[in-house]
């Protein structure tokens, strides 16, 4: 009889968000309790220093500290939110205003491509099957109207949607199985196929959405072929026995937030991609800096497929894996509207923990701006311009392949810089130097972007998740999660949560308002946390109808309104005032925020978009009772994952 022994399962959170920023650099919360302690103004008795300056809103916020001639775009008046708050909620189900319905539609499993096969509960389906079905663990989305002809209509589109990775336990009958320490060869394929991408037509018919049997109809995955484009295309620590000349991949993993082009093409960003990878021997800074394991990989897939095992075993790199983990940690670039198309992952836009990628609004004849967050402990934001210029109609995804990425430096008097980081550069050669830091060329600064970063001098914050652009101000803002690496002897009257368990919403405003600027100013706009350790938008604590923690997911709709979206894990999920893992609504202009949505227990909510019209919204349901403890969406052995379509009753535009 053969012995089958199943490997120990690994949390989502074992390999993730990991605190490999050794550089130095002074951390986020050293800047914001400099500039906090300065203005030493106490507010409700929390001990919390914070000033109208920090809390203030509209763009004028942003000039509010001495820096007069620099107001910024006026907001338009603050609409009311038009809804009735949800309180925060403990049940197996989605929550959402008595004004608004709620439809599940695109779980995990549904067929979509290919032979269309059936979903079977309980983990039964095979990994061929997986490959033709919706992915796990749904993230960021975009909805890409099919009609253009005017009047607009919104009732006909393509779903696109990340799957950022998977559940064992819940992908199989009686969860991973290997044989000998060998895991089984079906069982990885399934998995490597759950991750990656969805693209799904799907048509609006009355109140209801449903999958139209379409030719773009596909799954992009863990083992799709890829393209390998931009400054480190063809280097030497890209070449692989499967790619020797350094251009070619195959698959994306771990696919968290996403963006979209003004040319109507999806970008699906690879975050925590390094634990999916073992190296025993010699790490080399592009694996240690990232976190690439030295014992196993997350799920052991290295003992199916070797290009998972990057370990050094021949002489030369184009005979084994050990370049493997360089070809993920970037954005990919998807064609939705074309199933033929080869994905393309852009190097210029670096290598790290991608979380998502904003553009700034595009300004015909000017360069093309991108934000980008590093969702790790003590890592940094980022900001691509292209070298070219933009041009409707006839730009494509070349754009992205040839430009400098800056990172963020926050200074405590509330201005900030943007670091290049770019090797002709005297600016960031003379700090390659200082640091006794050596990069080979372009590609090599790209391959090991966090290092970088590290001797620019940016700013460690406390994981940078989603960013989002203001369409009426321009004001960039971004999630900063949390953090539980902040040692308790920083506590003080100015910043006294230490670690940081609730995280807060940081935003800024270039100078230049071409994009291209150099320097920046910045404030907070929200803390996160209960009601007594907490600060909105307004300045005044968070309400029972706003209180949140660990914001994730960032969205502006059309009308200027943020959605905010949790991801709350552990006993701050299990226990405390906050409920499962929520949305929220903030307008910026009138200071004001309340919760819209709460999702069933265990879950992360995560990614939305909505059709052009703005009458139905779609959210990401992401691991429904990962910790146990739910069966949403109900009535099958195994939760899963899904997307939910809310409209307003009467019709309406949703938010308002």
């Amino acid at each position: 009889m053969t012995e089958q022994d199943a490997p120990v399962p690994y949390s989502e959170h074992d390999f993730d968000h990991e605190d490999s920023n050794r550089s130095g650099n002074p951390h986020f919360g050293e800047v914001l309790h400099a500039r906090l302690a300065r203005r030493q103004l106490l507010k409700g008795g929390l001990g919390l220093a914070v000033t109208a300056g920090l809390f203030a809103t509209g763009a004028a916020a942003l000039a509010a500290d001495g820096k007069p001639g620099r107001p910024g775009p006026r907001p338009p008046r603050g609409r009311p939110l038009g809804f009735t708050a949800v309180p925060a909620s403990r049940i197996d189900d989605v929550l959402v205003p008595p004004e608004y319905d709620f439809s599940v539609i695109l779980p995990w499993g549904e067929p979509i491509c290919g032979d269309y096969p059936a979903y079977l509960d309980g983990g039964l389906n095979s990994g061929a099957d997986q490959e033709q079905q919706v992915g796990m663990h749904h993230d960021g989305m975009h909805f890409f109207p099919l009609t253009q002809a005017p009047p607009h209509k919104s009732g006909l589109g393509l779903l696109v949607m990340n799957h950022e990775y998977i559940d064992q336990a819940a992908m199989h009958p009686a969860g991973p199985v290997s044989v000998g320490g060998v895991r089984d060869a079906d069982q990885v394929r399934k998995e490597i196929a759950g991750h990656g991408v969805s693209v799904v037509e799907i048509r609006r018919r009355v109140d209801d959405w449903s999958i139209v049997g379409s030719r773009r109809n596909r799954r992009v995955t863990g083992a799709t072929p890829m393209e390998i484009a931009g400054p480190a295309r063809g280097h030497a620590k890209l070449r692989t026995a499967y790619s020797p000349d350094g251009t070619r991949t195959r698959g994306t993993l771990n696919n968290c937030a996403n963006g979209h082009t003004p040319w109507n093409t999806y970008l699906t960003c690879e975050e925590n991609w390094a634990g999916y990878f073992v190296n025993r021997g010699q790490r080399p800074r592009e694996h240690a800096r990232y976190g690439v394991s030295a014992t196993t990989g997350r799920y052991g897939w290295e003992t199916v497929e070797a290009r998972f095992d990057a370990t050094a075993t021949a002489g030369d790199a184009t005979q084994d894996y050990r370049n493997e983990p360089n070809h993920f940690g970037w954005i990919v670039e998807i064609d939705p509207f074309d199933p033929d198309s080869t994905p393309v992952k852009h190097t210029a836009l670096g290598r790290f923990a991608h979380e998502g990628l904003v553009f700034a609004q595009p300004q015909p004849g000017r360069p093309l701006v991108a934000y980008m967050g590093d969702d790790a402990q003590g890592e940094y934001i980022y900001k691509f311009v292209s070298r070219d210029r933009y041009t409707p109609g006839r730009a494509a995804g070349a754009l992205l392949d040839h430009g400098t990425l800056y990172a963020a430096r926050f200074r405590d008097d509330g201005s900030g810089e943007w670091l290049a980081l770019d090797i002709d550069d005297p600016a960031f050669a003379q700090a390659a130097a200082r640091a006794g830091v050596r990069f080979d060329d372009q590609g090599d600064v790209l391959i090991n972007t966090r290092l970088a970063a590290d001797v620019a001098g940016a700013t460690p914050m406390d994981r940078p998740e989603w960013g989002a652009v203001d369409p009426n101000t321009g004001q960039v803002y971004f999630t900063l999660t949390n953090n539980a690496a902040r040692a308790a002897d920083e506590v003080d009257a100015a910043n006294p949560r230490g670690p940081n368990p609730y995280g807060h919403i940081i935003r800024f405003l270039e100078r230049d308002a071409r994009g291209g600027a150099t320097a920046f100013d910045w404030d907070l706009f929200l803390l996160s946390g209960a009601e007594d350790d907490s600060r909105g938008p307004d300045g005044d604590p968070l309400t029972a109808d706003s209180i949140h923690a660990s914001p994730d997911g960032l969205w502006f709709d059309h009308n200027g309104l943020l959605w905010i979206q949790t991801d709350m894990s552990g006993s701050q999920l299990g226990s405390g005032p906050f409920g499962n893992n929520q949305m929220l609504v903030a307008d910026p202009a009138a200071g004001a925020i309340k919760r819209f949505l709460v999702g069933p227990s265990g879950c992360e909510v995560t990614g939305i978009t909505a059709t052009p019209d703005h009458r139905t919204l779609f959210v990401n349901i992401q691991h429904p009772g990962e910790s146990g403890g739910s069966a949403w969406p109900g009535g099958m052995l195994k939760p899963r994952s899904a997307t939910v379509a809310v409209t307003r009753r009467d019709g309406g535009i949703v938010g308002t």
